[in-house]
This record gives structure tokens, sequence and C-alpha cells, in this order.
């Protein structure tokens, strides 16, 4: 099995512009998310798919630097960008990890990619997403090249090809979806944001990198809520966003996402 993980990542964000090499700890955000993924415990390929656009070289650069593949694309059309990196490396399976998720951990990345790898034979898709439980930024989804392609090939809508994978999980009838829960039982999906989209998701994340400092590239989720609960401060900074993705936009179109699963933008 050749797995390749993609961390999509561009400069060109309409609400934060070049927010993942914002710094933190002294580094770019991007190369803090590279490192904490690096360390999980999976045998995998690396690859940063990013544009074709001349905002994205500095991305270039910087993977060059760190030694991380990357791949070239669609600047708009994820699920194309996905598929043509997978291609060039030759993967049999595709992972997606997005850039602005930098306070991912590892174990959850491990807990999603191996629970695909010891089930390929009879699951085409896996994520940690539908339905969600982890906090918000921990967002691993693991396809088969074979479902990769055949969505490549079909998405027709501008979301599925934006945003890579709701071709293959709004279809559970044409494909074998799994799901990893959080081992805890709790669902913080709506409550706890981890992401970043805004100015105040970078003070959120800024402010839990230097508090762990020197452990910036292996502390965990518990480590984290461990923080929140004695920093409510650090908890305050984007409290407001929690619960705000992209699914708010197309409620309308999507079959297995309901309005529970995100709040509207004029609530934050």
């Amino acid at each position: 099995m050749r797995l390749l993980v993609v961390v999509q990542a561009r400069m060109g964000s309409s609400r934060l512009p070049g927010k993942i090499l914002l710094p933190v700890n002294g580094e770019p955000i991007l190369t803090a998310l590279l490192r904490r993924v690096r360390t999980a415990n999976v045998p995998f390929e690396l690859c940063v798919a990013t544009t074709t656009a001349q905002q994205d070289h500095s991305i270039v650069e910087l993977c060059s630097h760190l030694g991380v593949h990357c791949y070239q694309g669609h600047p708009a059309d994820l699920l194309e960008r996905h598929y043509k990196a997978a291609l060039e490396m030759r993967a049999n399976a595709v992972a997606k990890i997005p850039s602005d998720c930098p306070l991912i951990d590892p174990a959850v990345v491990e807990r999603v990619l191996w629970h695909y790898l010891e089930n390929a034979d009879h699951l085409d898709y896996v994520s940690n997403l539908h339905p969600a439980t982890y906090p918000d930024g921990n967002d691993v989804e693991v396809m088969s090249m074979s479902a990769l392609e055949t969505a490549h090939r079909e998405a027709q809508r501008l979301f599925e090809r934006e945003h890579t994978t709701p071709y293959i999980w709004e279809r559970p009838e044409r494909f074998r979806i799994g799901n990893v829960s959080w081992e805890t039982g709790l669902d913080y999906s709506m409550s706890h944001r981890f992401t970043l989209d805004y100015p105040e998701d970078y003070q959120f994340i800024k402010a839990v990198f230097e508090e762990f400092g020197a452990m910036s590239n292996v502390f965990t989720l518990g480590d984290i809520l461990k923080l929140l609960q004695e920093r409510p401060d650090i908890a305050a900074m984007n409290v407001n966003f929690a619960g705000i993705n992209w699914y708010r936009h197309h409620l309308n179109e999507l079959r297995h996402v309901s309005a529970v699963e995100t709040r509207a933008l004029e609530q934050a």
C-alpha cells in the first residue's frame, strides 16, 4: 500500500491572506503542521499540494527547504489537485489534511490512517468527520485511489471540486464509507475550534503554541484541552467562531449534512 498524505496549502485565503505562513514560535504555521503530521507513526509519503499562482511560490520554496515534495496544480479545483498529486506520486490511497489544522494531534492522524489501512479491502473512504466528534481542526480523510479517480472523473458541482471529497461521502450507496469517532465518547466538534480561518483563530493558535514552547512538535489533544481549562482567556479568543464551517453555504445541496453540524456566520 503506497499511502500519500496530501496537505493542501495556498496563500490566497480570502479571510486571512497568507495565513499558513504566519509565524508561531518563530516558524511558519505550515512548518509546524508538517512537523506534527510527520510524527504520526504510520508508513506514508508526504506531499504539499499548492497552486500554480505566483503568490504560492513561497510555499514551494518552503517545501524545498523542508525536504517535502510539493505539487503545483489548479488554484480552485482541489479535487483535481489531489488526484494529479496522487498520480505523480503513484499512490494507492490518498489522505487529505488541510493546512489550516496546525494543532492536529499526530495520534488522531494515526488512528484514522491505520483504520483505513487495516480495512482497505472493504472500505473506499474513511474519515473522522462523518459524523465529526473531535474538536474542529483535527480533520483527516483517506480514500482509495479508485474512489478519488471516480470522483475526479464524475464530480460536477463546484463545491464537490473545491472541497475534494463530498462526491464520495455523499454517496454511501456507492462507496463503502467508514468513520473514526473520538475514543472518549465526547463530541467537541461544534464547541472547540482549533482550525485557522479568521484573525481570532490565529491569535488562539499562536497562544497555544507559545504556551507549549519547545514541546510545539509533540503536544497532544489532551494537552491542549487541559491548557484551555487552565487558561479560559485563551479558550475565549475564537470561541465565537466555534461550529462555523463550509457546510453552511450548501445545506440545500448536501444530503448527509444537517443544520446542526454548522452555524451561520451571523451568529458568531
